[in-house]
């Protein structure tokens, strides 16, 4: 008599196949279901803080209202441009979250060469929390759409590098 065990049928073959097939595709829902609730809106404390931060440090160039300095698409008499607006009629949108981090921790030293600006480096000033508190804030003004499109660029960018 053979020790062997019989072959499962090919109906049960196929069974255990679909079995898995499907807990692969839920599994890979609900992946991609946490990766989205966790691009939500930063936490409410995170976001007050911000604000705190921002009215004290950001506010003098950048406006009260995230509206920038007059003109901000004009150069200066002195060459440098005008602090722009963090609002949706800015550009800070359009960059991913380690270029607005970099500029706000870094300023000068965070563009490329040669580029003049009067951005000021907050890294001895602010903390990274304090600084992504700050960001945190001003995303949180966004609309939906728009903080989806960053969040879309932020993303992209994180792919690209190596």
């Amino acid at each position: 008599m053979s020790s062997r065990m019989p072959r499962a049928s090919s109906s049960s073959s196929v069974s255990r196949r679909s079995v898995h097939l499907g807990l692969s595709v839920v599994l890979v829902v609900v992946a991609a279901g946490a990766a989205f609730l966790a691009w939500g809106p930063a936490p409410a404390p995170q976001i007050e803080t911000g604000r705190r931060l921002y009215a004290e440090t950001c506010a003098s160039c950048h406006g009260a209202s995230l509206e920038g300095q007059p003109n901000w698409q004009r150069r200066l008499p002195n060459g440098r441009m005008p602090a722009p607006p963090h609002d949706v009629s800015g550009h800070t949108w359009h960059h991913p979250d380690e270029v607005l981090f970099r500029i706000t921790k870094d300023g000068p030293a965070a563009y490329p060469a040669g580029y003049q600006t009067d951005m000021l480096a907050f890294g001895q000033r602010l903390t990274d929390q304090e600084i992504l508190a700050t960001l945190a804030f001003i995303k949180s003004t966004w609309p939906p759409e728009i903080r989806a499109k960053q969040e879309r660029i932020d993303v992209d960018s994180r792919r690209r590098k190596p």
